[in-house]
């Protein structure tokens, strides 16, 4: 059965039997897609709800499809909150897309003292478009969390990942030789701007269980960085072992997760 247009929906939306589309996800269906009544789709909840559903119509405002079916998905990341500095331009746009695509849970937006992007108009509904769309393409069934921007001291103090990494090229340490053996409930990590962080950043970072690691002798550009790391974590942690889910059918249950970690 070939795989059917995917399509991400407010939650409560998605609680009856008759499930409305509009936004975003109505633009893409009509304007782009061309779908009309009779046109199974997949809808998602962006928190693991799925649906098989029939559409039934589709106006300028909304569409309208029926539930055919309906099942949970669990995804198995490794739960990664990514702090990045905010770099200039429209970098942070890629970020956000391959983050998504990596499994990221929670992009944390920063300012740091040496941030070249220090003013910026509200991008939250453009940078909550790019997630959606990118895990849409990627077929992920959850949204990850695009939180507002905020300064460096303030993010520190809603960290509660027990793995604490920030990339410092001043670092003696490797990657490879903090990461547990087993999976960790969590890791948030700290990337700085273009310009690094300052020692005194370091330290503050490190008085809050952060520990400085570098990624070996090439230095990496700071949309890049977070994206390697996050890569790493999900071959040893994440889900990458896991078989793609089908749009088609109920997916089957995952299998115990062992440990990823290779030693040696």
């Amino acid at each position: 059965m070939a795989e059917l247009h995917r399509f991400f929906v407010p939650a409560d939306s998605m609680s009856g039997d008759v499930v409305t589309i509009s936004g975003e996800s109505l633009h893409h269906l009509r304007t782009v897609l061309r779908l009309g009544p009779g046109t199974e789709l997949l809808l998602l909840d962006g928190l693991g709800g799925c649906c098989r559903a029939r559409l039934d119509t589709v106006g300028r405002e909304q569409a309208r499809a029926t539930v055919v079916a309906r099942w949970t998905v669990t995804e198995h990341p490794c739960p990664l909150r990514l702090l990045q500095a905010l770099p200039k331009g429209d970098k942070f746009d890629l970020v956000l897309q391959k983050g998504t695509e990596l499994g990221i849970s929670i992009f944390q937006p920063v300012f740091s003292g040496r941030s070249l992007l220090r003013q910026q108009t509200d991008r939250s509904t453009r940078w909550q478009r790019i997630v959606s769309e990118a895990a849409r393409q990627s077929r992920r069934p959850r949204l990850p969390i695009v939180e507002p921007v905020r300064s460096l001291s303030k993010a520190l103090t809603l960290i509660n990942e027990p793995l604490r990494l920030v990339l410092w090229e001043e670092s003696a340490r490797p990657l490879q030789e903090v990461l547990p053996q087993k999976a960790p409930a969590g890791v948030a990590l700290l990337v700085g701007p273009e310009g690094g962080l300052t020692a005194a950043e370091v330290a503050t970072v490190r008085a809050g269980g952060f520990l400085p690691v570098h990624l070996g002798p090439r230095i990496l550009r700071t949309e890049t960085a977070g994206l390697a790391i996050a890569a790493v974590l999900q071959f040893l942690y994440g889900d990458w072992r896991h078989a793609p889910h089908h749009d088609h059918s109920r997916p089957a249950a995952a299998a115990p997760q062992a440990s990823p970690f290779a030693s040696g």
